[in-house]
């Protein structure tokens, strides 16, 4: 199998000097856009990307900054790597981590003398940009703005959040797909069969390499790694020494990496995305989804209070009147999870996603809260009418305050015919029950208290 470590010629030139072979990820980073894979959306003929990696323009007309968005593991860093070999370009790369301002003026200030004295231009190559605060980011305009240099910046947290709208505006935002798993099997059967990978040393069958595209969850950085962590276990195995390819079995897999990292990110696009998914599964009434939404949330750690008020939200916004129980259950499960915690509290929000999922639903409650903010926000319904103001006190009367009241409980059935809604908003309908669930109910019942309500006396 292939040696885990590259020879070096000591001062007698004997290669008796060893060293760490590089990661099997680094070993296998594509050289061309060609063996890039998946990302297709991004690499037509004449696309940005295209430009930067193989135009050997410059100056005005030179292809534009670029701002790369997406999950780990999908080829931002590749992509800049295979830019890098533009033979007409200076590359600089610079992380975000660990650089400043001075670095970034350091880098502006070089690639104005290496684009007037010589005529070279500089590709920038910034990762985990939205590392860098206001002022760190505003460094870079003068640079993108007069194409004193190109960037390519990397991020994984969306730009809209983390980038200034001044660099994004100067900037293409390409955003990075997640890669397919056919994506992931190719470059899994390409490292072990390139010389740079292993070299038909090993052999994966398929089962174990559906394993790992599984576990890598789209990211070409995970899937090498366990790759290369499984051929380790299976050459220790192996005694260090074979005369056919080490095979890979389940065991070595496992033994790499024994179960999918979730991603995840509690402050970010991941945190927003799946709790939308979440909400709308619910709304949706798909109970098995809402299921897997509300998993991961909890296996990646979210806070188990945060998903319990957003069930209570989604019980009045969209089930309502629908199911009055509803809202009840889902503060009853927020109250368990608060004297519970986790990992039990796992069990009371299951069972509230279970109800409000299958649950039937009507926003009309929400729909009727809205509409009458609404008439409030544009001043309608200013004018309590005289009859059900405050009486209580001495001279209430003399104004006319509650001459003309009717207590309800006096009337028939406790619903007295009179008005209560102000002039301008007589006869407005916020509330429309659906025919859903409890509402079918309310809707005719509904029908009945408004006629009496508003009949004229």
């Amino acid at each position: 199998m292939t040696d885990l470590f590259d020879g070096l010629a000591d001062d007698a030139g004997n290669e008796s000097v060893r060293r760490p072979r590089p990661p099997l990820a680094v070993r296998m980073r594509p050289r061309t856009l060609d063996e890039l894979v998946g990302q297709q959306h991004l690499l037509g003929a004449g696309s940005p990307l295209r430009q930067l990696a193989e135009s050997p323009a410059t100056g005005p007309s030179g292809p534009a900054s670029v701002i790369l968005y997406g999950p780990p593991g999908i080829g931002k860093t590749t992509i800049a790597h295979v830019i890098a070999r533009a033979t007409d370009r200076k590359f600089v790369e610079l992380s975000a981590i660990t650089a400043g301002v001075k670095d970034v003026r350091r880098v502006i200030d070089q690639a104005k003398d290496d684009r007037d004295l010589r005529g070279i231009t500089t590709v920038l190559f910034l990762d985990e940009i939205h590392r860098f605060n206001k002022a760190q980011q505003d460094a870079l305009l003068p640079g993108v703005e007069n194409r004193v240099v190109v960037l390519v910046a990397a991020t994984t947290e969306n730009p809209s959040f983390s980038v200034i709208s001044p660099l994004l505006s100067r900037s293409l935002l390409l955003t990075l797909r997640p890669l397919e798993e056919q994506d992931v099997a190719d470059l899994l059967i390409r490292a072990v069969g390139d010389e740079r990978g292993f070299g038909n040393e090993l052999e994966l069958p398929a089962e174990q390499r559906d394993t790992i595209v599984r576990l890598a969850q789209g990211d070409a950085r995970r899937a090498l790694t366990v790759l290369e962590a499984a051929a380790a276990v299976a050459w220790n195995a192996a005694g260090g020494a074979a005369d056919t390819p080490v095979v890979i079995n389940d065991g070595h897999v496992q033994l790499a990496m024994d179960q999918a990292v979730a991603r995840y990110d509690r402050d970010g696009d991941q945190h927003y995305d799946i709790i939308s998914a979440f909400i709308k599964s619910i709304r949706g009434s798909d109970v098995d989804a809402a299921l897997h939404y509300l998993a991961r949330m909890l296996h990646a750690g979210e806070d188990p209070r945060f998903i319990a008020r957003r069930l209570m939200i989604s019980a009045s916004e969209d089930i309502g009147m629908a199911d009055p129980t509803a809202l009840p259950l889902a503060v009853a499960a927020a109250q368990s999870v608060a004297l519970t915690g986790m990992p039990e509290a796992r069990i009371m929000l299951g069972h509230a996603t279970v109800h409000l999922a299958t649950a039937p639903k009507s926003n009309a409650a929400y729909n009727a809260m809205n509409q009458a903010l609404a008439d409030v926000q544009e001043g309608k319904g200013a004018k309590v009418p005289d009859h059900l103001r405050d009486a209580h006190y001495p001279g209430a009367k003399a104004l006319g305050h509650g001459v003309g009241y009717i207590y309800s409980h006096d009337a028939p059935h406790s619903i007295a015919s009179q008005q209560y809604a102000p002039d301008d908003l007589l006869g407005v309908d916020y509330y429309r029950p659906t025919a859903n669930g409890a509402e079918k109910t309310i809707g005719s019942r509904l029908a009945t208290l408004r006629q009496i309500i508003r009949r004229k006396r």
